[in-house]
């Protein structure tokens, strides 16, 4: 006889008289314990955090609820990529400046050194100027992912990929088709090998 195959549930014998000895419990059948393990007897534990050692989490308001629906929209995107943008290009911009040469010459008098202020002016007018296109390129590409991302459904690299050849196609665009084809193309190469390597 095998010791793991499951017995059927033996009834229990009839209550002895009063007074007279009391009839032994039934052996613990298997079938009895898999009911109350996984059967329809098992009865559903509440997941408590604190138990296990862990940190409670009260449900969330509605206002930390409106906050995440705010945070995950398009607009705040755009907006932070464009804040974003903005400081990086500036800081790209003024790095730039500071090893060009050429910031403060005068082309009049090329033997003229130029003052601290001019150099300081011509950084400043550069930083401008690259922070404002950093600025509207990470507008765009935020702001075109996420609508990209909300009619996929999905959030994977073939994402960044379309809303980079989007952006760079309406980037080169304007100086005609060619730059747009080589602009849709490099941006999309160079947000495929962005999200590669953050990924």
């Amino acid at each position: 006889e095998r010791p793991w195959v499951c017995k059927p549930v033996m009834a229990a014998p009839p209550p002895s008289a009063p007074g007279g000895p009391e009839p032994a419990p039934p052996p613990l059948q298997y079938s009895l314990l898999l009911q109350h393990l996984v059967g329809d007897k098992r009865q559903p534990r509440v997941w408590d955090p604190a138990a296990f050692g862990g940190i409670p989490c009260p449900p969330k308001s509605e206002e930390q609820k409106m906050v995440e629906r705010v945070m995950e929209s398009c607009p705040f995107k755009a907006a932070l990529a464009c804040v974003g943008g903005f400081v990086l290009g500036g800081a790209f911009g003024i790095f730039t400046a500071g090893i060009d040469t050429n910031v403060g010459f005068d082309p009049k008098d090329p033997y003229r050194t130029p003052t601290a202020k001019e150099v300081l002016k011509d950084m400043g007018q550069r930083g401008i100027s690259y922070a404002k296109n950093f600025a509207i390129v990470g507008a765009m590409f935020s702001c075109t992912e996420c609508v990209v991302e909300s009619y996929r459904g999905k959030s994977d690299w073939k994402n960044s990929v379309i809303s980079g050849c989007i952006t760079g196609g309406a980037i080169g665009f304007r100086a005609g088709l060619k730059a747009g084809v080589i602009g849709c193309g490099g941006f999309a190469a160079f947000s495929a090998a962005v999200d590669y390597y953050l990924r």
